[in-house]
């Protein structure tokens, strides 16, 4: 009886090691809106091993995954004209499940004139749904396993959603059964909409929209959105949209870093000269208060469109603004603001952290895993300009760059 009950035992211990090991990449910033993954991945790792690679034709959308499917945009011709299209993916060979068009591929500035301009926003994945923010402010609920559309809709027409120079590119985020985003409308530019009807359930505030996407924290004990507008800080209870605090922040003609939330602590940046600053949150009763930590404006201290994450109390990030091939990624303590450590010659990238060490993808297509002691290995893993987020799901990394993804296995 005693030697079955250790069995029984183990394998709970199993089943929960399994279930820890697999974990979805359902969003943009991972499942925690963090960059944190709940995964596991090896203590040693000697190579990485390519399990797919495919072509895009542009665009700087993340891979998002859930069970054996993996989402991007994407674009393409149809009729002679460009569209934005999210596309389905094999989780383990990159074969191609369906694709769906999800507006037009148009955008002011085109990045270097170049044809692989196309799609920013990265796809969210819930309850076996895929949401999609278009460049054009269109909003998307498709059938993940079909890609049909379910609901749809154009906030331009319907919200008088304002636009924004290069047009849209953050990715929505779902909390509550509601899909959250700004669209900049002066008749509430804070939405938020059910996620099963697309009907909005509340409407918020007069803020313009940023290229930023909002992130969902715990502060003082309440559960709130936080966004980064062209106003500055705004926070909004996801229940009812009411704003709960704000804080001014310097508006630049891109802001594209998400907010950072350590604690009571709320850390944002951008770039065009504006820098970075960390502010802490404070309640008493039912009145919220927000105070300057530190400032440090300039090209030198920003975060250009790489959010940061942290851990123990310090940011990690790519830090610089249009330092290509160069960037650092630096430690930075998010309380004081003061720099711990920077390694250069990352790039204009992004990273996450898996199991105590950081995935960080340069612009170039290197990826390096960089150890807490700045140790590190690295592997040259894609062609084209990386500016988007890893993914890291079921023991996999998924990379991108604006015309390749790849899927790599550590062993």
């Amino acid at each position: 009886m005693f030697g079955l009950f250790k069995i029984i035992i183990a394998l709970a211990i199993c089943s929960l090691a399994n279930v820890i090991y697999a974990v979805d990449w359902n969003q943009y910033r991972g499942p925690d809106c963090n960059s944190i993954s709940k995964e596991n991945l090896k203590d040693e790792v000697k190579e990485f091993k390519t399990l797919w690679k495919v072509t895009f034709n542009g665009g700087f959308s993340s891979f998002t995954v859930s069970g054996d499917k993996v989402f991007t945009l994407d674009k393409k011709s149809a009729q002679g004209i460009l569209r934005e299209v999210c596309v389905a993916l094999d989780a383990n060979s990159g074969k191609l499940i369906w694709s769906r068009e999800v507006g037009i591929a148009q955008y002011d500035y085109p990045y270097d004139a170049s044809p692989y301009d196309g799609p920013r926003s990265t796809p969210t994945i819930v309850d076996g749904k895929v949401y999609v923010l278009n460049a054009r402010l269109g909003l998307f609920c498709l059938n993940a396993k079909s890609g049909e559309v379910i609901w749809q809709r154009d906030l331009v027409k319907e919200e008088n959603a304002v636009n924004i120079s290069w047009q849209s590119a953050a990715s929505p985020l779902i909390v509550d059964g509601l899909v959250l985003l700004c669209c900049g409308s002066k008749d509430g530019s804070i939405l938020g909409i059910d996620k099963d009807s697309g009907k909005t359930i509340w409407k918020s505030g007069d803020f313009g929209m940023t290229h930023s996407t909002p992130t969902v924290a715990e502060i003082c004990d309440t559960k709130q959105i936080v966004f980064l507008t062209q106003q500055g800080l705004v926070s909004v209870l996801p229940s009812n949209g009411k704003v709960i605090w704000q804080q001014s922040f310097p508006r630049a003609s891109s802001m594209a870093a998400s907010p950072v939330v350590s604690g009571d602590i709320v850390y944002c940046s951008a770039g065009y000269g504006v820098g970075s600053a960390a502010y802490k949150i404070q309640k008493s009763g039912e009145i919220w208060s927000t105070r300057e930590l530190w400032r440090k404006p300039g090209n030198k201290f920003c975060n250009q469109w790489s959010t940061p994450l942290v851990i123990d109390g310090c940011l990690y990030g790519i830090f610089g603004f249009k330092q290509y091939k160069t960037a650092p990624l630096k430690c930075i303590e998010i309380a004081t603001g003061n720099e711990r450590w920077a390694q250069d010659g990352i790039g204009m990238g992004n990273l996450i952290y898996v199991n105590g060490r950081f995935l960080v993808l340069g612009d170039t297509g290197t990826l390096y895993l960089i150890a807490p002691d700045k140790t590190e290995e690295k592997v040259k893993a894609l062609e084209g300009n990386c500016w988007s987020m890893p993914a890291y799901a079921n023991g996999k990394i998924y990379l991108r760059s604006h015309k390749e993804g790849v899927c790599l296995k550590p062993l």
